[in-house]
């Protein structure tokens, strides 16, 4: 039998919004999706309250009005409200104290804080909603608690050290952003087909490229992109896996350096990208990591038992 929900979700990113029913065992029941991510709205609080009225105004009328909890940018600067980021290193109660609430339909829906670190050059680093996935990593796969390097591969990938249960720090790489720009808007688009191919040859060979040539700079490396197309050497075809497997693999180069030596890594995030990071992975000779789906509801979840229902805020 199917637990009953006992939380309503939001994993609210810049580009899109998931809604999810939770049960007792922090498993998703139900969900919805939709394109009304934190970036695309305007006008204040008024159109992401709009924005849940279109997804989801009849779980506000329930029988059992459920407690709501929200992740990522619609906390940031341009969101419902801005939540101040807590600071690394953090564990769940650090995040589950630095959440504030808003009211939706009568309901209070409580955003939580991302996170902030500075490298050891003293550059600011920030998260927003990849701490949540972390927390439902942790809580799925305990092991990764003691110490671990956790990645988190998206358009921001996210490399996460953890000790003791605790996030000391972490680096953010604009991987996926970059692809998708130098793909769409650059001169190397210019000689890519228009929809993807799958290529898992020239991935390889980017990816060897940024491993054993690295050192040449992934600015001279990205215009050889170019010129391998133009020579013929590679298929217009085989470019767009060529980009990301170079691109993946500069990531993997700076990620591994930067990790503790004998910390097990874990790929969290969605199943066919985080293959795709294995993958690579394995060019680079390393152990074979442990792969998680999006755990933003389990993390959810477990921080909607630290909080108890006693949102911090108006």
């Amino acid at each position: 039998m199917v637990s009953q929900a006992v939380l309503i979700g939001l994993d609210w990113g810049s580009s899109s919004l998931r809604a999810m029913q939770i049960d007792a065992r922090g498993q998703v029941l139900s969900e919805r999706r939709s394109a009304r991510g934190a970036s695309t709205l305007q006008g204040g609080p008024a159109s992401f309250m709009a924005a849940l009225d279109e997804l989801i105004a009849d779980w506000a009328a329930l029988p059992l009005p459920l407690p709501m909890l929200a992740c990522g940018m619609v906390g940031s600067q341009h969101g419902w409200r801005e939540v101040p980021y807590a600071d690394c290193p953090a564990d769940a109660r650090a995040l589950a104290a630095g959440a504030l609430a808003v009211q939706w339909r009568g309901h209070a829906l409580r955003l939580l804080p991302g996170l902030r670190c500075e490298s050891a050059a003293g550059v600011p680093d920030v998260m927003r909603g990849e701490e949540t996935q972390l927390l439902g990593a942790l809580a799925l796969a305990p092991e990764l608690g003691a110490r671990s390097c956790v990645v988190m591969p998206g358009t921001h990938s996210k490399w996460a050290r953890v000790v003791g249960g605790r996030l000391l720090g972490f680096a953010t790489h604009l991987t996926g952003e970059l692809y998708a720009l130098l793909r769409q808007h650059s001169v190397l688009a210019r000689l890519m087909p228009s929809e993807d191919c799958t290529d898992p040859i020239a991935f390889a060979a980017g990816v060897r490229a940024a491993r054993e040539r690295g050192e040449e700079g992934l600015s001279h490396q990205l215009f050889a992109v170019r010129t391998l197309g133009l020579s013929g050497r590679l298929a217009g075809s085989a470019l767009p896996d060529y980009l990301s497997g170079l691109l993946i693999g500069h990531e993997l180069r700076a990620g591994l350096a930067a990790r503790d030596a004998d910390a097990p890594l874990a790929l969290v995030g969605e199943p066919a990208l985080c293959r795709r990071y294995a993958t690579a992975l394995a060019l680079f000779d390393s152990a074979p990591p442990r792969l998680l789906p999006n755990t933003a509801a389990m993390g959810l979840w477990h921080l909607a038992q630290l909080l108890g229902g006693r949102p911090h805020g108006n």
